[in-house]
């Protein structure tokens, strides 16, 4: 287990993009040796997914993609994937409006839709962050608490976080029981506080966790993404435009 600090991820967030580069390949190539070369990336076809696969594959060409198809995807999107070479498409068990009508609708974020359907069902923890009275282990405010979606509770109708694990993960997960593939993702520190909390207990590569993940691009940020898609001219899906 890593255990880091914001600051150090406030020192990594502001080394220059080279260095993140640099580190990335690195961290990139640990991970591939160390389960000799049975690793995947996993491909939305979104901007951060597309720089972490033309980093993965600088380390390796050979290495695969997954893309789940969820049937919710712009039109746009699924058009570019299908122009990336070795990429194996999945479909999810249920559509995701099957999974909306059994488990509820993702409402601001998977991280709020928990705290709502935990709160609704009683559970404290969650209760004590919608009435924002968590505490920290040093007595300070949590800053977990999210009182500003208290009056989610009152909606009618049924919030889950639910359907990120069925539309999503579950295909990923299928596929690397069936292959013996560890993940590789472009998700980044600075999207959550739920993935924050994540880098500074696991860091990058997360090998001691209870599903081992490499997420390379922890330390970058949106402008990162963009600057290296300007910088290599690598091809991006259309939707989102031109990049100045």
């Amino acid at each position: 287990m890593v255990n880091h600090t914001r600051e150090e991820l406030k020192t990594m967030q502001a080394w220059p993009l080279e260095k993140k580069i640099e580190v990335t390949l690195d961290l990139i190539s640990e991970w591939y040796q160390y389960y000799d070369g049975k690793v995947f990336v996993s491909f939305s076809g979104g901007k951060d997914s597309t720089v972490l696969l033309d980093l993965v594959r600088r380390v390796c060409a050979d290495i695969p993609a997954v893309f789940v198809d969820t049937g919710v995807e712009y039109p746009e999107i699924r058009d570019f994937v299908k122009t990336v070479s070795n990429v194996e498409w999945l479909k999810p068990k249920l559509s995701f409006k099957e999974i909306v009508d059994i488990y509820g609708y993702p409402v601001i974020s998977k991280e709020v839709s928990n705290v709502i359907d935990g709160a609704r069902k009683g559970q404290k923890y969650r209760i004590k962050r919608l009435n924002g009275e968590l505490l920290d282990k040093n007595g300070n405010i949590s800053i977990f608490n999210c009182p500003q979606y208290k009056f989610l509770l009152d909606a009618p109708f049924k919030i889950s976080d639910k359907c990120c694990y069925h539309i999503k993960k579950s295909p990923i997960y299928s596929y690397e029981r069936r292959t013996g593939r560890k993940s590789i993702i472009g998700t980044m520190a600075s999207e959550s506080l739920l993935r924050l909390q994540k880098w500074l207990q696991y860091g990058c590569n997360a090998y001691d966790s209870q599903h081992p993940t490499s997420k390379p691009l922890s330390v970058w940020t949106e402008q990162d993404v963009l600057r290296y898609l300007r910088m290599t001219g690598i091809p991006y899906s259309p939707i989102y435009g031109d990049i100045i």
